[in-house]
């Protein structure tokens, strides 16, 4: 547990013994935050319990921050406490709270931002889910490292997770892609169709495929009917595609759970029973729909239909469930998929997709609240697109599948870690830039050197202190054991702070599905390290070794070694190796 989630405890259990506080239980800590005080002069952590209690008491916020002060005073740890603005609580703790955090960082390693906090409840996390009708390209690359670090993070709070891909192998797209083939096909037997249909796909892979149909099956299904053709050329392709990105997202580090495919759900009438429960719920009818642009269209033909009413759960108009020509919509399976995934356990569900289904959201959310009786947990997370460059120009890479970067040339243009490292950067719903000369340059400007710098200088102090005092025991059991107290230059309390505050970040990261304050962290935490390097190079006695010094050089290497040990967790979770070594 870290320490702030053991201070916002306390504040609980002092404000449940004062008298005005009692009629109000269920509802009076929602909105508690305890958080690191930006400006050190107000101290170490400030807490708003007394401003979201004010409006529910009916007290003024001061006098309740009074209150909760005295009290806060007690707790071990705690040097003094201070109100300030409208009723926030500041609160300092004493250097010694700090040195003993980081003995339990040393003591803890890798584990000390761990927690039990999940209780193993199931989550889904579905992402990627990409139309097997390629291989993946950059587009798929940002849903698919968000994805799989969320799912790390929920793994490290001690949640059983379900990393999921949902296969959209039925549906127009499915057929276009058979089509494609088969004319690929024809193409490797010597001919073509008269005419092919609009829509297929030019992709170059596509020929390979062909051949390797033409190597099964030879000219077998030349001249037969379609009913013979279709069906073993339309499996041969999924599940060849599928290969594809499997192969991908290994390279990319990530390994799925489960893939689940959209025709299994429609083969086990899945969407009947689905549309059943709805029936049964009176939230389905037929009737019919305005135009959706709100004016005249005059290609707009209203007609009777079977819909969803998704206007009773927050969606701005009821949704379409079959099609003209009698088959369900996708928006039909879709919310069967849901409900299969609730009927599986999963209470809690996050979704990654593009930015191109925000206006799916709605519906879909819409769904998920009806089947389940508002039980079911949905979030959706929309990835904006990511524009490739070099410098100030867009990005010149062969495009060998068709119209799209594929990611295979980007995993060998920077390798799997830097592109794993970088789309973690921004926040998912704003564009990201990946800039290849920026990502490649070994500046405090690229964020992955950045860090990784400070990891692998960590491990050159450490090899530069055996090599300096070799007969000094720099193990880890040794720096536990350290006089911590040495450490009183500001900056050296202020790495300690900045350590300690780790579980919570990947905590709060984890809460509000924001894997990007990670990287703000750590992109931190190196700045104030590399900051303390170079003032050694002016301050022989801010230095990490001092031969003359045993003492302090073992409670400073305690500190280098709490920075190597909190990047190396860091890192882990994102999926990317900690390097020991810049070459």
């Amino acid at each position: 547990m870290s320490f702030y989630r053991e201070i916002e405890n306390n504040i609980r259990l002092i404000i449940k013994d004062l008298d005005f506080a009692q009629d109000h239980p269920k509802t009076l800590f929602d909105g508690l935050s305890v958080e690191r005080v930006k400006n050190i002069k107000h101290g170490d952590l400030a807490t708003n319990i007394a401003m979201i209690m004010s409006g529910k008491i009916k007290k003024p916020a001061k006098e309740i921050a009074k209150k909760i002060s005295k009290s806060l005073e007690k707790i071990k740890g705690v040097d003094s406490v201070s109100i300030a603005g409208p009723g926030f609580i500041n609160i300092k703790m004493k250097d010694d709270f700090w040195f003993k955090e980081l003995v339990q960082i040393l003591k803890k390693g890798e584990e000390y931002a761990k927690s039990k906090i999940g209780k193993r409840k199931k989550v889904n996390i579905e992402f990627v889910s990409a139309n097997p009708t390629g291989p993946m390209h950059i587009g798929h690359a940002r849903g698919a490292i968000i994805g799989d670090v969320l799912a790390s993070m929920f793994e490290n709070a001690d949640y059983d997770v379900t990393r999921e891909f949902y296969v959209n192998d039925a549906g127009s797209q499915i057929n276009d892609l058979t089509h494609s083939v088969y004319y690929r096909y024809l193409e490797s037997l010597g001919s073509k169709p008269k005419k092919f249909p609009n829509g297929f796909y030019p992709g170059k892979y596509l020929i390979k495929l062909a051949e390797m149909i033409e190597k099964k099956y030879g000219n077998q299904l030349k001249d037969v009917d379609k009913k013979v053709w279709f069906p073993k050329i339309k499996n041969f392709s999924i599940e060849y595609i599928l290969d594809l990105i499997k192969v991908d997202l290994s390279n990319l580090g990530i390994t799925f759970d489960q893939f689940i495919s959209e025709q299994s759900l429609l083969e086990k009438e899945t969407v009947e029973k689905t549309m059943k429960m709805l029936k049964k719920k009176d939230l389905i009818y037929v009737g019919k729909l305005a135009n959706p642009k709100g004016g005249s269209d005059e290609k707009w033909e209203q007609r009777s239909q079977l819909l969803f009413k998704s206007t009773r759960f927050g969606d701005d108009m009821d949704r379409t469930l079959k099609k003209q020509n009698g088959s369900w919509t996708y928006f039909a399976s879709d919310i069967s998929y849901h409900l299969d995934k609730y009927d599986r356990g999963f209470n809690k569900m996050i979704n990654i997709w593009g930015v191109d289904h925000g206006g799916y959201v709605k519906r879909i959310k819409a769904a998920v609240k009806a089947l389940t009786d508002g039980k079911g947990d949905l979030d959706i997370l929309l990835c904006q697109l990511v524009k490739l460059k070099e410098g100030n120009n867009p990005l010149k890479m062969s495009k060998r599948e068709g119209n799209f970067v594929g990611l295979d040339e980007v995993l060998k243009k920077v390798g799997k870690d830097v592109l794993r490292f970088i789309m973690l950067t921004r926040k998912n719903d704003v564009p990201l830039d990946f800039d290849f000369k920026k990502v490649t340059e070994k500046t405090k400007d690229n964020p992955v050197f950045y860090v990784q710098y400070a990891h692998a200088r960590c491990n050159s102090v450490f090899r530069m202190a055996k090599e300096m005092l070799p007969s000094v025991d720099l193990s880890k059991e040794e720096l536990i054991k350290a006089k911590h107290n040495l450490l009183k230059n500001d900056i050296e309390i202020s790495l300690i702070k900045l350590l300690a505050e780790w579980p919570n970040i990947l905590e709060k990261s984890r809460k509000m599905l924001e894997p990007h304050r990670c990287v703000f962290f750590l992109n931190d935490l190196a700045s104030l390290f590399h900051s303390f390097w170079s003032m050694g190079k002016d301050n022989e006695k801010l230095r990490f070794i001092i031969p003359g010094n045993i003492e302090l050089t073992r409670a400073r290497m305690s500190l280098v070694y709490g920075v190597m040990t909190i990047i190396s967790s860091a890192l882990k979770i994102f999926g990317v190796k900690p390097v020991k070594e810049m070459h």
